[in-house]
C-alpha cells in the first residue's frame, strides 16, 4: 500500500442547505458507521423531544432553532447530501472553496483531506453529507460524543499508510487523537514577527488553514506525493513556510504573499 498524506481539518458550526439525495460515491472509513448510525438516531431522537430543550442541549440560539432542529429532524429521510467541503462554511472553508477547483484538484483534496464531524465522524472532503447541528461538546443520551468516538477515531486513523498533519482544533483532537505509534504531526499556523519569532494566529488562523490545504491541491496535483516536511514545504513555498517545531509540533508560517 503507498503512503498518502492525510490532512485532518475540522469542520464548521455553519452549513449550507441542498445537494443531492442520491450521491455517488460511498463514504469512506466504513468501521466508523455503526458509531454513525447510533449518533443519527439519538440526535434526531434528541430533536424530536421539547424544542427548548433540544436547543439548550445543541446550544443552539433561540433565533436559530427552527432551522437548525428541521435539519436534524431530516437525517433519517435519506436528507439531501452535498461534499463535506462544501456543506460547511464559514472562513475556512471559503478560503479553502473546494467548489471552485479543478476536477482533477478535487480528486487530490478527497484522497488527502479529512474533516472530522461531530455527527459522521472521519468524513472524506468528497463524501456526501447532510446539513446538521451537533458539536464536539454536546451530549446525547447522556453520553459524551469523546465517549461515542474517541477510540472509533483513533483505531481508524492507526491503519492510515502515511504521514498525518493534524489541523483540528483541540476539541476535535479530543474526540480522536492520532495515535503516537502514528507518523504524525499537529500543524500550528503562525506568523513571523518582526524580531523573527512566531506567533500563532488567531483570527486569520482558520482562513489561513483553507489556504493552505487549496494550495496543496492546486500544486500538488498530478505531481509527487508530498509524504516528507521537506516536500510539503517546498509544495506551498513561498506562500507558506513550513518548518518542524518542539513537541512533534508542525509550524505552518503564512506568507505576505497569502494576502
Amino acid at each position: 500500500m503507498s503512503e498518502r498524506l492525510l490532512i485532518l481539518l475540522p469542520p464548521s458550526e455553519t452549513k449550507t442547505d441542498g445537494g443531492n439525495s442520491v450521491f455517488p460515491s460511498s463514504p469512506q472509513w466504513p468501521s466508523l458507521e455503526p458509531v454513525r448510525e447510533a449518533t443519527r438516531a439519538d440526535l434526531v431522537e434528541l430533536s424530536r423531544g421539547a424544542p427548548g430543550d433540544a436547543a439548550k442541549a445543541l446550544k443552539i440560539s433561540a433565533k436559530l432553532a427552527d432551522i437548525e432542529l428541521s435539519r436534524n429532524l431530516k437525517l433519517l429521510d435519506s436528507p439531501p447530501l452535498r461534499p463535506a467541503a462544501e456543506r460547511y462554511t464559514g472562513v475556512l472553508y471559503d478560503a479553502l472553496d473546494a467548489a471552485s477547483l479543478t476536477e482533477e484538484q478535487r480528486a487530490w483534496l478527497g484522497e488527502h483531506v479529512a474533516i472530522h464531524s461531530a455527527l459522521y465522524g472521519l468524513v472524506s472532503a468528497n463524501d456526501g453529507i447532510a446539513a446538521y447541528r451537533l458539536s464536539h461538546n454536546s451530549r446525547l443520551g447522556g453520553a459524551t460524543l469523546k465517549a461515542r468516538w474517541r477510540d472509533a477515531i483513533s483505531e481508524a486513523l492507526a491503519v492510515h499508510p502515511g504521514p498525518i498533519l493534524d489541523l483540528r482544533s483541540k476539541g476535535y483532537v479530543d474526540l480522536g487523537p492520532v495515535p503516537s505509534s502514528t507518523r504524525s504531526a499537529w500543524g500550528n499556523v503562525a506568523e513571523r514577527m518582526d524580531d523573527g519569532s512566531l506567533r500563532s494566529l488567531n483570527h486569520f488562523n482558520k482562513q489561513a488553514k483553507g489556504q493552505f490545504v487549496r494550495l496543496l491541491a492546486q500544486r500538488c496535483t498530478g505531481g509527487e506525493e508530498p509524504t516528507t516536511l521537506e516536500a510539503l514545504a517546498s509544495a506551498v513555498s513561498p506562500d507558506f513556510e513550513v518548518s518542524r517545531g518542539e513537541d512533534n509540533l508542525i509550524n505552518i508560517v503564512r506568507g505576505h504573499t497569502s494576502g
